[in-house]
């Protein structure tokens, strides 16, 4: 609270008074609005938009927020320019300890754009083509512990699916290689970082979670490093996958990567997309439990499309021809995007709607809340994906629809994530029927910062 008051103090002789954005009152000291926010943070984001419009802040431990719902509202944060609404400051603390230092939020800007775009190279239509029949592959292993009916946690299934299939395509098959038991619980405690405990506290606390991400680290960095100089060794030019377009390119003034950039690079692509692929995946498996008229729906498009016999021959011409798929995913995505809130630290006085947001303010986007808005969407809450059939219903207000971001904050992996989800979902409804247990359909878990379903205990049976 003191804090809070210090900055308004601060802010209050360059910024009218009168132009501040709402704000939503607290009386419990330093928390804020910590509390009630964490029990339902979307009805709590849509309650406080019909009440006070579509910029307002509140406070949670110390730190205040100022969150832009709607497009309109939106478009300030996703026009932004970094020196502006500035990612590092609010990311940082997170990421590094993860990823390493010298990469994503740990590097100046221009530095991270660089590499950004070094990555996307590496993410192409060739390489998507070359990409589905290593996730079939994949696929068709893991499904062989599964038997001929059962039920399972589909979350856990489809994040080491994901793990999996991610590491097969965008590694290459030395580190993939190496993914047995024991690397896989140390990308489970490099996961482990991504916690709300690790965006508030100093990274150095003795905390047990904190200790095996930062172990964690250590050891990624042993075996990464290892395939990177034999790769360097023996060339292996045939390698056309992101480990060979990382350790051949160059930034801009011609410096190549280091060992370090490239595995935290690699480290930082497949656990920023693991989590959102697995969460959406989870989630779409659901929602087409839930609605077995649509999972039968999608069942007949995959032997249309596809071909009722080798459950091997899927294209990406087939992929892009399963349009049903695609509008279901697009469906799972906006009632559950994977991310509730897109953050950027308030650099200089930003105006929008008639306020005016003070310097020091965490300026915030929620897809989920955007994505339910009535005013913009019909039965908001209702899983229907042929809503997507209209072609301008994503489109008629820029930034009503955003689970990867937008403009130049739009996630570099949207493209792999669709790719990877669609045939993965291709193999499992070509072998399998899902239910849900005794009806039962998840609540979504508010206590990760990546909104999973709770107890994601799912039925499914083979075909016939």
């Amino acid at each position: 609270m003191i804090v809070v008051l210090l900055q308004r103090k601060l802010t209050s002789t360059s910024v009218d008074e009168g132009n501040l954005p709402p704000q939503i009152p607290s009386t419990i000291p330093f928390l804020g609005e910590a509390v009630n926010f964490n029990q339902n943070p979307i009805e709590y984001l849509l309650a406080a938009y019909k009440k006070h419009g579509p910029v307002f802040t509140f406070t949670m431990v110390g730190k205040t927020f100022t969150y832009l719902i709607g497009s309109e509202s939106s478009a300030l944060f996703f026009n932004s320019k970094n020196e502006d609404l500035n990612a590092e400051d609010v990311y940082s603390r997170l990421t590094t300890p993860v990823f390493g230092k010298g990469v994503a939020y740990d590097c100046p800007n221009p530095l991270f754009l660089e590499q950004k775009k070094i990555l996307k190279s590496g993410l192409n239509i060739a390489q998507f083509k070359e990409h589905i029949p290593l996730i079939i592959e994949e696929a068709n292993q893991y499904f062989e512990r599964w038997g001929d009916n059962g039920t399972t946690d589909l979350f856990k299934a489809l994040s080491e699916l994901i793990i999996l299939t991610a590491s097969r395509c965008l590694h290459g098959k030395e580190i993939r290689s190496k993914l047995d038991e024991s690397v896989a619980q140390l990308y489970a405690d490099l996961d482990g970082g991504f916690t709300h405990l690790a965006w508030l506290l100093p990274g150095w606390l003795p905390l047990p979670s904190f200790r095996k991400r930062d172990r964690a680290h250590l050891e990624m960095k042993k075996i990464f490093h290892e395939v990177i100089r034999n790769r360097r060794k023996n060339g292996n030019e045939d390698e056309e996958d992101m480990l060979h377009a990382l350790i051949t390119s160059t930034y801009k003034d011609g410096r190549p990567l280091t060992d370090d950039e490239i595995s935290g690079m690699l480290i930082g692509l497949l656990l920023a997309g693991q989590h959102t692929s697995s969460t959406t995946s989870a989630w779409m498996g659901f929602f087409i439990s839930k609605h077995q008229e649509i999972q039968d729906k999608l069942y007949e498009e995959q032997k249309k499309v596809c071909g009722s016999g080798d459950i091997d021959l899927i294209t990406y011409q087939d992929l892009k021809d399963c349009q049903l798929l695609d509008r279901c995913l697009k469906e799972s995505l906006r009632l559950r995007p994977p991310i509730m809130t897109m953050m950027r630290m308030c650099r200089s006085p930003q105006k929008v709607c008639g306020y005016t947001i003070p310097v020091g303010h965490q300026i915030c986007v929620s897809p989920p809340t955007n994505q339910r808005l009535e005013d913009t969407w019909t039965n908001a809450t209702v899983y229907n994906p042929d809503r997507f059939l209209d072609p301008d219903v994503a489109n008629s207000e820029k930034f009503a629809y955003v689970p990867f971001g937008a403009g130049r904050h739009r996630c570099i992996g949207e493209s792999f994530a669709y790719i990877q989800i669609k045939t993965l979902w291709s193999v499992m409804l070509r072998k399998y029927k899902f239910e849900l247990v005794d009806g039962y359909f998840p609540e979504i878990d508010y206590s990760t910062m990546i909104h999973t379903p709770k107890n994601p205990v799912i039925k499914y049976s083979l075909r016939k």
